[in-house]
């Protein structure tokens, strides 16, 4: 009886993990890319969303704060990338010339409506890697301090989230690779955080590392 609730604890613990990360690559993946010179990072779909609407919450402030968020990412990542330049075999567009191309064509707040070769002309680049970061908050920040002072900690959970990572072909827009991840947000997150969470995650599978 002891070694069959061992088996199934173990069992359920391998199933929740693998329901917090998943990555899908597509079969011809290494050959697809094996041509790629420069990538482009663009600004991730943000979501912010509450369990329960704070006080004074306000639609256009929460709207500011996705956008200020989305672009966040993209900078966090771009900065990650560039730190660990020399483990991949490609470069990254410099995320404000990214923007700047992107403004220039009066596309940057309508890229949901374009295919990822579409942008990956406007950009110039070989491939593009796209993304989106979806929140829940279930608990106001005050009162994850409050809960991690009384538990003698700090970092009390506020909400939980989940990042998905999307590499798609610049030259037919074909989705190369994908990698979904789950986790909870604490009072000390931020976008670097989150993005260096993810990527310690993504390394093993990123398609361009050496």
């Amino acid at each position: 009886m002891k070694k069959f609730y061992s088996l199934f604890f173990m069992l359920a613990t391998v199933f929740a993990m693998n329901a917090q990360k998943q990555v899908f690559e597509k079969p011809t993946l290494k050959n697809d890319i094996k041509e790629h010179k420069t990538i482009a990072i663009l600004p991730f779909f943000v979501k912010i969303s509450f369990k329960k609407p704070p006080k004074n919450f306000s639609a256009e402030g929460n709207k500011a704060e996705e956008i200020k968020m989305s672009k966040s990412i993209q900078s966090s990542m771009y900065t990650y990338l560039l730190r660990k330049g020399d483990k991949y075999s490609v470069g990254f567009q410099d995320v404000d010339k990214t923007n700047i191309m992107l403004r220039k064509a009066g596309v940057i707040e309508k890229l949901e409506d374009m295919t990822k070769d579409e942008i990956a002309k406007i950009l110039g680049v070989d491939a593009v890697i796209s993304g989106s970061f979806e929140t829940e908050q279930t608990k106001s920040e005050a009162g994850a301090i409050a809960t991690a002072v009384l538990l003698g900690g700090f970092g009390g959970k506020t909400g939980s989230g989940s990042l998905t990572m999307m590499l798609h072909n610049g030259s037919d827009g074909e989705l190369l690779w994908r990698f979904f991840k789950t986790m909870d947000d604490n009072i000390s997150t931020s976008t670097d955080d989150i993005v260096e969470s993810m990527m310690r995650k993504v390394s093993r599978n990123f398609p361009y590392t050496k």
